[in-house]
């Protein structure tokens, strides 16, 4: 006899933990399988050791801008040894709270490769054997993988994926990056502030395509000032070595150029973790793009056989995992619940960092949709002159007829924490008048939204009104 469980959970990423928890907290029998670490590739390889070197870098920074404050710090050192020991602990950390978390929660978790073998059976393979595993409901969360490219193919040594450009023992005296997105522009900026020269080339004609393009010139600004070299409309053509460095070909708009490097990071988009899983077997469909299709509950075309996160299609998110997780969790046991992005937050950890939720000013120009906007600079606001980070702004966005909130992009020092206070807007429905008319601390960063509110409305006070 095989295992029996009301729940198979297949990956223990931002989407599979949450997902196996909250199926147990309602009363399943829960298995959740994973083959590499608690936690995936977000807490593992991305998103946690990332922030946690992108922090660190902002502190070298800061240490180096200090003396225009009367604070001399001498020359700065970085041991990228102990850096990577001490980001490994806080990944560690948080990887064994995943593991207490489920053993709480009476989550029971196998380290192995899961695969589907029949509508409502799948076969586990650990190194103790195989075991066949019969659900009532499952729920696929195997996450996604960096993309690499013809010319590119990633080696782990001269050709790095993300998760291997956070773990290198050294800090390189130059970093290609092909593909200026998210991925590429975070991790650019990290090695740009510890010294590294740095190239990007991006095929597209601005750095992090679909993001607004007044926001990304201030990212573009102080790419620069951190010596950044940046070529958009261009491509990376190939790579060679030459004394025993990696020199890649870039064509840009003005010809083809030459640059050294000692890696090359590829960072041009990501792919399902699919290939294993034999989802065919229980009936489940895939996109186009090799996604697999799911309704507004997650449910796939076997209607006992859900997904979550990466391996429904972009926006690549840990936090849309988790509630997608968690929401087909809920109507497995049989809760109304159904997915609504409308207030889908998204950040950027770039310098300064990017933060947006709800609908963008490009998408309404492209609706042809009327908006009223109130945008207020960092440099209006007292605690951004204090710390010394006042680029970028904050911009709201609103239903002319209504006053109703609809969207907000924040550049700018702290963009990532400041926009949860205007998702929670959106998501109850206030308007602008709402914002404006809550009293916000002084000084803090957060007036600036309250300012933008009331430029919306006509009524700033450290701004003038248009």
């Amino acid at each position: 006899m095989g295992r029996q469980v009301d729940v198979l959970v297949i990956g223990a990423g931002p989407g599979g933990y949450p997902a196996a928890i909250r199926a147990a907290q309602l009363g399943k029998r829960v298995l959740l399988v994973e083959r590499d670490k608690l936690g995936g590739e977000c807490l593992n390889y991305g998103c946690i050791p990332s922030k946690a070197l992108i922090h660190t870098a902002g502190i070298v920074h800061a240490l180096e801008q200090a003396a225009e404050r009367g604070v001399e710090a001498g020359p700065v050192k970085v041991d990228m040894g102990r850096l990577q020991q001490w980001k490994t602990s806080v990944v560690q950390r948080l990887s064994n709270g995943v593991g207490q978390l489920c053993k709480g929660n009476k989550v029971e978790v196998v380290m192995g490769d899961a695969s589907f073998t029949a509508p409502g059976k799948a076969a586990v393979r650990t190194p103790a054997g195989t075991e066949e595993v019969e659900f009532k409901d499952a729920i696929i969360a195997t996450g996604g993988r960096p993309s690499d490219l013809p010319m590119f193919r990633f080696d782990g040594k001269r050709v790095l994926s993300t998760k291997e450009a956070l773990e290198l023992p050294r800090i390189p005296l130059n970093l290609a990056v092909i593909g200026g997105g998210i991925s590429g522009l975070e991790i650019g900026t990290f090695y740009a502030k510890l010294g590294t020269r740095v190239v990007v080339v991006e095929i597209l004609d601005q750095l992090l395509p679909g993001t607004d393009p007044e926001a990304v010139r201030i990212v573009a600004r102080r790419l620069q000032k951190f010596g950044v070299e940046v070529h958009t409309k261009s491509q990376a053509r190939g790579w060679r070595i030459d004394k025993d460095q990696t020199v890649i070909d870039i064509q840009t708009p003005e010809g083809l150029i030459a640059r050294r490097a000692d890696v090359v990071l590829v960072a041009v988009g990501r792919r399902p973790n699919t290939d294993e899983l034999h989802a065919d077997q229980a009936g489940v469909e895939f996109g186009p793009r090799g996604y697999v299709k799911a309704d507004r509950q997650l449910r796939t075309s076997n209607p006992h056989v859900y997904a979550v996160g990466d391996v429904v299609g972009p926006p690549f998110l840990a936090h849309k995992a988790t509630k997608e997780g968690l929401t087909a969790a809920e109507v497995i046991a049989g809760h109304p619940a159904e997915l609504d992005y409308r207030a889908l937050p998204a950040a950027i950890f770039t310098d300064p960092e990017i933060a947006t939720v709800g609908l963008q000013e490009p998408e309404a120009t492209a609706q042809g949709r009327k908006v009223r906007i109130g945008k207020v600079p960092f440099a209006a606001i007292g605690r951004a002159l204090t710390t010394g980070e006042s680029d970028g702004f904050v911009k709201l966005l609103a239903d002319p007829s209504t006053n109703i909130l609809l969207g907000a992009t924040i550049v700018g020092p702290d963009a990532s924490d400041l926009i949860s206070e205007l998702a929670l807007a959106i998501e109850m429905g206030a308007s602008i008048a709402d914002i404006a008319l809550t009293i916000h601390p002084h000084p803090t960063l957060p007036e600036a939204i309250m300012e933008s509110a009331e430029a919306a409305l006509g009524e700033a006070i450290h701004v003038l009104n248009r």
